[in-house]
């Protein structure tokens, strides 16, 4: 298996893997290109590398940093702290470690509430902000049913969509899933994107076996939990937040556009746009690349 600074190094841009200590916790980024700042943060059950499509471009125009977040990939995984303020703490202190007092800020599914959680809690250290198939956890989130809710979901489970997010529930379990998930994670791997991505190519087999490899080891496993886990808290602390008054863009697959349009509205944000990416499910950065680096880069008007 590949380093983290192999491949990094294999991507055009000059990008580099590094650590930084912050907010007590160590993280892991890769950093390339020049420009005005712009962080990256990802989701479950994927590393930094699930942006390779769009951090070579996106660095002829940013100095683009891309994170694995507390406890993934590379990065620490500490018994505690998966709440989003306290990983948006992390990343508010990563961006000054890197030498800024603001950058954009664009996060995908976990990222992407980490992010809302930043530009709520820290809004002087985000200047945009890009969500990406997720909007911010809310009450609403408090209602998932523990079956599927509705004939049509439990019919896309069974056409091989992603329908039902039964892992809401399994994530919350401790121990457990270590015990029947390690060294073997490969099979949820390609469960998650057999129902979650409209082309299956898209997500090669080097990266599954990347993020199979990042998440086999027990900790790593309780690790990704842990941001599940918070989730109650997370939704809490929403409480404590005016509207975000930043401009934010939420770009959404084919079947969550619906559903963010309805939750991103005039109580997460002032300035909210939400723009639905065809021919994509939920993996956006890796099955529609291009369609990504056109929104971010006209969004945050690169030059």
């Amino acid at each position: 298996m590949k380093t983290d600074a192999e491949l990094a190094a294999s991507l055009d841009g000059d990008f580099t893997s590094e650590h930084a200590e912050v907010n007590g916790t160590r993280l892991h980024h890769v950093t390339g290109g020049r420009g005005e700042p712009l962080v990256l943060l990802g989701g479950w059950p994927q590393t930094w590398w699930q942006f390779r499509k769009v951090l070579p471009e996106l660095a002829t125009r940013f100095r683009v940093t891309a994170v694995d977040l507390r406890g993934m990939g590379s990065s620490a995984k500490p018994e505690s702290g998966y709440d989003k303020p306290t990983m948006a703490q992390d990343i508010r202190e990563l961006i000054r470690h890197l030498g800024h007092e603001s950058a954009f800020v664009a996060g995908h599914d976990i990222g992407a509430s980490v992010g809302y959680h930043l530009a709520a809690g820290h809004p002087a250290a985000v200047r945009k902000l890009v969500t990406i198939d997720l909007g911010v956890p809310d009450a609403s989130w408090l209602d998932i049913t523990m079956l599927p809710g509705s004939d049509q979901q439990a019919k896309e489970l069974e056409a091989g969509r992603g329908g039902y997010p039964w892992w809401f529930a399994f994530n919350q379990l401790r121990g457990l899933p270590e015990q029947l998930l390690a060294g073997r994670f490969r099979h949820l791997i390609d469960w998650l994107y057999g129902h979650m991505l409209l082309d299956q190519a898209s997500v090669e087999e080097d990266a599954r076996r990347i993020y199979a490899h990042a998440y086999d080891a027990p900790d790593a496993i309780r690790a990704g939990n842990g941001w599940y886990q918070t989730m109650r808290q997370d939704v809490a602390a929403l409480a404590g937040y005016a509207p975000v008054e930043i401009p934010i863009l939420t770009l959404a697959g084919e079947s969550s556009y619906p559903a963010l349009r309805a939750q991103m509205g005039p109580d997460k944000g002032t300035d909210i746009r939400v723009v639905e990416v065809r021919g994509s499910g939920h993996y956006v950065p890796e099955e529609k690349p291009d369609a990504v680096i056109r929104e971010i880069v006209e969004f945050f008007g690169a030059a």
